[in-house]
């Protein structure tokens, strides 16, 4: 502990101050048993905390950094917006700019609106989906997290699924109530929803691709299944592409599966780590939104020139797709490090990759849905967690949550996370041996 001495003291101050000492609840480290680490600062690859460790960073912000950390290109241009002011309340030229850029990548945006948080783009999708269809249901994945707000806080997954709370207090229950769920990846179960609440619908909600109980890839055929259902029960389909939007392909997932929904929710790297979202679509159902149409959604920070000029200056360094490449090989051989090192160690794990994003789940059978992420061994996952901690490599702090690899991951990263890994793997053996022993 007097590695992490100055965090420690750091986290018991910020709890006097601030409920369980952070502003997001995965932060907290609770799922895996320890007071979280205070960063300090970040360079390419590494953060370093305040006691002086320094870490390779799989957190990445949770997705929006694709660049690495304080990226050179990303910094000048926030800077230099800063320097003609961070917020006006009015229309700026970048807010075009940005806009022209997300409609000319993402295959299904024909118009798009800006505003801070996945969040907002989530709940606004779902408002402009109510608005055009006149219905109040919404069907969503179980396990799938699409940001907390009221309609959306049900069966979901990421903090919620490391907390072990499925859906939240406060949330009235009448709320809760137009809100259906199915597994995900189970059209059938689609199918049977949709037909018991026919006319009654107004949007079906998914992450295309899943990252927030761990990454869970698409079945072949599963989304052009959804995508005929919602056509034929005249259901607004909304693709959540927050985490996966240039993250997977500069189109997002809608680009690798050529799906287009109807709605696509953005955020993460569109701001290039600068808090800014978006939810675009068909010209005519965002045409409902104020004020060309009736359907009100506004924010003071929309569009702020920060995150304009950082999510421009970002996604210009992804355009040409060989950021895509390297990306996909860096993760590709991260995936093929650990299978070997765990297969060394005689742990049973499944990796799940797409391009930069990997989850490393604690199970014996392949991951397709949430209820196949709960049978996962979360006390594994925290001895893995931990151990990789202390050899300077940081993971996300839950077995529900997808790591993410970015440009500065070269191959020395790469190397000495798999070196880690091993050291690892081991640690979780020895203590699943010892376990046995206690319980016989």
């Amino acid at each position: 502990t007097s590695r992490y001495a100055r965090s420690i003291e750091m986290h018991q101050r910020a709890c006097q101050v601030m409920p369980g000492g952070v502003s997001s609840p995965v932060r907290s480290f609770k799922s895996v048993g320890r007071e979280p680490v205070t960063v300090k600062s970040g360079q390419g690859a590494m953060v370093t905390d305040v006691d002086g460790n320094a870490y390779i960073d799989y957190i990445g912000s949770y997705g929006p950094l694709i660049l690495g950390h304080a990226n050179d290109t990303v910094l000048a241009a926030i800077t230099k917006a800063a320097s003609r002011g961070s917020s006006f309340g009015m229309p700026t030229e970048a807010e075009y700019q940005l806009a022209v850029k997300v409609i000319e990548a993402v295959p299904s945006i024909e118009m798009v609106r800006f505003v801070n948080s996945g969040t907002e783009a989530t709940m606004s999708a779902l408002r402009v989906a109510r608005a055009a269809t006149g219905r109040s249901k919404i069907i969503k994945c179980i396990g799938c997290y699409h940001g907390h707000h009221d309609s959306l806080l049900v069966e979901a997954g990421s903090g919620c699924a490391t907390q072990g709370v499925p859906s939240s207090p406060g949330v009235p229950s009448d709320t809760a109530a137009n809100t259906l769920s199915v597994p995900y990846n189970d059209a059938q179960a689609l199918e049977a929803v949709l037909d018991a609440n026919a006319g009654q619908i107004a949007a079906f909600i998914l992450e295309p691709i899943a990252g927030n109980m761990g990454l869970v890839l698409p079945r072949e055929g599963y989304l052009a299944k959804v995508r005929d259902l919602c056509t034929k029960h005249g259901v607004v389909l909304i693709f959540d592409e927050v985490m996966t939007g240039f993250r997977v392909a500069y189109g997002g997932a809608q680009a690798i599966h050529q799906i287009k929904p109807d709605l696509t929710c953005l955020g993460k790297i569109l701001g290039g780590g600068v808090p800014c979202a978006a939810y675009g679509g068909k010209r005519e159902l965002m045409q409902h939104v104020a004020p060309q149409g009736k359907m009100y959604q506004a924010g003071t920070l929309s569009g702020n020139p920060l995150a304009m000029a950082a999510g421009l200056a970002t996604l210009e360094q992804l355009q040409d797709g060989k950021a895509y490449e390297l990306l996909d090989a860096t993760s590709h051989s991260l995936a093929l490090g650990l299978e070997l090192q765990a297969a060394k160690a005689g742990v049973p794990i499944q990796i799940n990759r797409v391009g930069s994003m990997i989850s490393c789940f604690f199970t014996s059978e392949p991951v397709h849905s949430f209820e196949d992420t709960c049978r996962c061994d979360t006390k594994r996952f925290t001895t893995f967690f931990n151990a990789m901690l202390d050899q300077g490599v940081m993971l996300p702090p839950s077995q529900f949550e997808t790591w993410f690899v970015s440009l500065a991951h070269d191959r020395q990263a790469i190397e000495r996370t798999i070196e880690a890994a091993g050291i690892a793997f081991q640690a979780v053996a020895e203590s699943a041996g010892s376990e046995k022993i206690s319980q016989s």
